[in-house]
């Protein structure tokens, strides 16, 4: 009797638990709901704010006005480029936006067939008014002409910070797709990390951060996020959905740094100064060391970039692990010194830099006659002198940006791309510094984008491609690799049908024009090598010069205008230096050496 009794009790106490467990589960994912059931149009009126260290102390009008500011941004107008004149619309209340605070929320889409992606559909831009445009990138080229000058300079620009999840990798693909560089960008999810101390790194994508941080759901089914990105129109919902998520990347850097946290406006250097050493930086999926979240990654080290205008630059596909434009070297020292060479007469000669007056000076073949300006006087007769006083040489160079005027972070830029100059003959390579300017790195970016697209130019006008099949030095011999693939066949398998391996063999003797096979003639085919010189092989560069050169030497200078005057159109510099211009030594390098001179390429 005491034992049913007992067992009874058991059974009794096991059933309750069990209901009072469901009950309390029941409670606790309806609690949860109330924050994520809400509307996709609507914000949850508990927004979590900047640090939980400070969540007990965040005065209620406060959170208020957190809310309505979201609100506001996830509410803010959308505006779709298609064509070059509604960018030119939607611009200057982009940029009435950046001058406030020069930030954008990013983000892409694009599509992917069998696998393989397609280039960049769309690219989201929302400022922190919640501002967003969706920029159809192929529609823009595919009515001939370039991307907007100024969406160019707003992405190379890095005092505009460009913030999402994943967005180093969106970056990536839009230099390698549209040869755009993007810099000053920032992943939120290493912002979050350093933010917030209950962020874990199981949860960090996009979707995640908005419901935690925001109480905001986003929509990421599979339907929507594998749509149609290159249709001739968008539904309704894909416009909302590609808005949104720049909406809410913009919405989550300003909330994580606390810029809802006050009614009264922020100086954007506070917010500048939380994103310290996570500017430019990939996200590797470490930000939490030793429990210590306000670990800063440690940047990589920039390799130089002088200069975007090889070969391999010109075809983005090229290289798709290393973003160009990114990491830019700036000079360390001026290019210009401003230190004049003057003859034994006291002619002026030319202007050079500190290093080349001094080596006179060393070498006892010049005498100092100024420190200020650093002048000195040769002691023998040169080799030529100026022809005039207004010498393009003789003129004193600032150091800035010839495009904008900025003084700082400039670097060189070739005019005429080092990928046709190097061929040039020798007469057209002695003094060349004429087309050696300085731009600073946004400048830079935005002339190797049109540069990359006036190569593009070029090499269909002489039929001298790019990184296509025709354009490869070493081709892949089909014949070898197929003798390869036999010899290890017939080496590494020991089971193959008597039919299948007298086949192999038989392509092994035709290959070597032999009845029998040795074990060293196999062992030697497997190690096969499969590629070949290609012998019609001429660098883009090259040819396009070649072309030029049939015409002599007047030809030549053509293309070299040609590059000159490209510059000037696409660029518009304002700051060019004195007596710059499109026809520089041209009719000297007439007069010295005359129309009819046989072109030498180098």
């Amino acid at each position: 009797m005491h034992r049913h009794a007992g067992l009874t009790l058991g059974v009794a106490s096991l059933v309750g638990t069990t209901v009072g467990c469901l009950v309390l589960w029941k409670l606790f994912n309806r609690r949860r709901q109330l924050c994520t059931s809400v509307d996709q149009k609507d914000l949850c009126t508990a927004l979590t704010t900047e640090d939980q260290s400070s969540e007990h102390n965040v005065r209620p009008h406060l959170e208020r006005s957190s809310v309505f500011s979201v609100e506001k941004i996830l509410q803010a107008e959308v505006k779709i480029v298609t064509r070059a004149e509604e960018w030119e619309t939607v611009w200057p209340l982009l940029q009435r936006d950046l001058d406030e605070y020069p930030v954008l929320g990013m983000d892409c889409e694009w599509v992917s067939v069998d696998g393989r992606t397609n280039p960049i559909s769309l690219l989201q831009m929302a400022s922190h008014s919640g501002l967003c445009v969706l920029v159809r990138l192929p529609r823009l080229v595919s009515t001939g002409c370039n991307i907007p000058k100024t969406l160019v300079a707003l992405l190379a620009n890095n005092s505009v910070l460009k913030v999402g999840v994943g967005c180093w990798d969106d970056a990536s693909k839009l230099m390698n797709d549209y040869c755009l560089s993007v810099r000053g960008i920032v992943d939120i999810r290493y912002l979050a990390m350093r933010q917030r101390r209950d962020i874990f790194q199981n949860s960090l994508s996009l979707k995640s951060l908005s419901e935690t941080i925001l109480c905001y759901p986003l929509d990421k089914s599979f339907q929507l996020r594998c749509s149609n990105w290159d249709a001739e129109e968008f539904t309704q919902d894909q416009v909302f959905y590609a808005a949104r998520d720049a909406q809410v990347s913009i919405a989550l850097f300003l909330q994580l740094l606390g810029f809802f946290s006050s009614d009264l406006p922020k100086p954007w250097e506070l917010f500048l100064g939380k994103c310290q050493g996570l500017i430019d930086i990939p996200f590797k999926g470490k930000g939490v060391v030793n429990g210590d979240v306000n670990f800063v990654p440690k940047p990589k080290k920039e390799e130089p970039v002088e200069q975007s205008n090889t070969n391999s630059q010109g075809d983005p596909r090229r290289h798709k692990k290393k973003p160009l434009g990114v990491g830019y070297s700036v000079r360390k020292s001026p290019l210009y010194d401003n230190c004049f060479l003057h003859a034994p007469d006291g002619q002026p000669l030319c202007t050079c830099d500190r290093k080349k007056a001094q080596w006179y000076l060393d070498k006892g073949i010049g005498d100092l006659i100024s420190s200020d300006p650093f002048v000195v006087r040769l002691r023998f007769e040169p080799s030529g002198r100026p022809e005039s006083s207004v010498d393009y040489y003789l003129t004193v160079k600032e150091n800035l940006c010839v495009v904008c005027g900025k003084r700082e972070s400039y670097i060189r830029k070739n005019i005429v791309p080092h990928e046709y100059r190097r061929h040039f003959p020798i007469q057209m390579k002695d003094h060349n510094s004429h087309d050696v300017l300085l731009l600073c790195t946004s400048c830079h970016a935005v002339s190797n984008y049109y540069d990359n697209s006036f190569k593009q130019q070029l090499a269909v006008e002489f039929s001298a491609p790019i990184g296509c099949e025709e354009g490869v030095r070493m081709l892949e011999d089909p014949v070898r690799r197929q003798v390869r693939s036999a010899a290890r066949a017939l080496l590494n398998a020991s089971k193959l049908p008597e039919n299948r391996r007298e086949e192999l063999l038989s392509e092994l003797r035709a290959f070597y024009s032999t009845a029998e096979i040795s074990e060293e003639m196999l062992k030697e085919a497997a190690n096969l090598e499969t590629r070949i010189f290609n012998e019609t092989y001429t660098p883009h560069g090259l040819k396009v010069v070649q072309c030029f050169a049939r015409g002599g030497l007047k030809s030549l200078m053509e293309l070299e205008k040609r590059w000159r005057q490209h510059f000037l159109d696409k660029m518009a510099p304002k700051f060019l230096p004195q007596q710059w211009s499109v026809d520089h030594n041209h009719s000297k390098l007439i007069k010295k050496y005359g129309e009819d001179l046989p072109i030498q390429l180098g």
